[in-house]
């Protein structure tokens, strides 16, 4: 179920008509909650009980973290939470492509022994479950005692299968206030929704129709073909990923919730490091939170930051797929935000001529 298809639309306008008719902030979140889960359950319900084992045992965890100050116990409860969410990631999505490569190495015809199906929007969902039980532990948050609400924080459909990523600290104090249909919130989100819906569809899925056939075979086409279909398939990426967090953004908006903004126009950025502050900002400020920052960020001199940024951003991009293509996508991005900071380090990001501010400007 997409959100530019016709099932969505009815099932969201019925889902409208449940909450309104519904008594109680209690019934109405069960509404969504079991909504959500029919959502989810449209492309494989199998599933259902991969996110719902997910919820559980974090929310499990969470209670233990909270319940003991020993340090040491504390870290146990976060370690083997983090082992159950990454082993499952570690499955699902990397599996075969841990073994390809292992027989690859090897010099072995790589052999699929695994027949395993990618859960939808599990990449997502990780990371929010992720994000709960490190901020307990750090102390940043309290414990959610109410499983119900819990679960609902992880399954609520908008953001389940393509983000925004959002964090508990966004979304579990809003479960806190009655579920309300506010019409100047259904006006702006039902706004938010048809511009993400005009990115997606007039857009993204249009410009497909030329960028796919020139990237299915790139010896067919002169050289200026090939260069438009790469500065198309950069328009047609970045309105796919921000339309649809968009259109998540406005159904939230319309039942009353606030999803965190994710894309801030990032193709006007003058770095890569003002990108990354600009694109898929959910994910890069997860990585930065969660990852960046627990490697050790800066602090520990300049070639330890080197290192974090390469790790943090090869995992970023495997995040996004199990392949080396985006192993090396994530290396680039790491090698640019390197380069970028030593850039900044020894002065010409504020440079001093205009000559140096004009190389810095096309360069950086």
């Amino acid at each position: 179920m997409i959100f530019s298809s016709l099932t969505f639309v009815v099932f969201f306008i019925g889902l409208l008509g449940v909450v309104a008719l519904a008594r109680g902030t209690r019934m109405r979140q069960l509404a969504l909650l079991i909504a959500s889960y029919v959502f989810y359950g449209a492309w494989d319900a199998r599933f259902c009980l991969l996110i719902l084992a997910s919820s559980l045992w974090s929310w499990g965890f969470g209670l233990a973290l909270s319940n003991t100050t020993q340090r040491s116990r504390r870290r146990l409860f976060l370690t083997l939470s983090l082992l159950a969410d990454l082993g499952m990631l570690a499955y699902f999505k990397y599996a075969n492509f841990f073994l390809d490569s292992f027989y690859s190495l090897l010099g072995m015809e790589p052999n699929r022994v695994l027949d395993i199906t990618l859960p939808v929007g599990i990449s997502f969902f990780t990371f929010q479950t992720m994000s709960y039980t490190i901020d307990l532990y750090r102390k940043r948050i309290p414990v959610c005692r109410d499983v119900f609400k819990f679960t609902l924080f992880v399954a609520f459909f908008p953001q389940l299968v393509a983000g925004p990523i959002v964090r508990a600290s966004e979304f579990l104090p809003q479960l806190e206030k009655p579920v309300s249909l506010r019409y100047p919130d259904m006006v702006r989100g039902l706004q938010v929704f048809l511009l993400g819906l005009l990115q997606k569809v007039l857009v993204a899925d249009n410009l497909s129709f030329f960028v796919d056939p020139v990237f299915a075979d790139p010896t067919l086409y002169n050289t200026m073909t090939l260069w438009s279909a790469l500065a198309a398939y950069s328009l047609q990426i970045f309105c796919d990923f921000s339309g649809y967090s968009l259109m998540a953004i406005g159904v939230g908006r319309v039942m009353g919730f606030n999803l965190p903004e994710n894309f801030r126009t990032p193709y006007l950025s003058k770095s890569i490091t003002e990108f990354w502050r600009r694109w898929h900002i959910s994910l890069s400020t997860w990585l930065r939170d969660y990852l960046y920052i627990s490697l050790g960020g800066n602090r520990k001199g300049r070639l330890r930051t080197d290192v974090n940024l390469m790790i943090t951003m090869i995992l970023g991009g495997l995040w996004h797929g199990a392949g080396w293509n985006f192993v090396l996508w994530g290396t680039f991005h790491g090698l640019g935000l390197m380069v970028h900071k030593h850039w900044k380090r020894i002065g010409f990001a504020t440079s001093w001529t205009p000559v140096n501010q004009s190389l810095y400007d096309v360069f950086a």
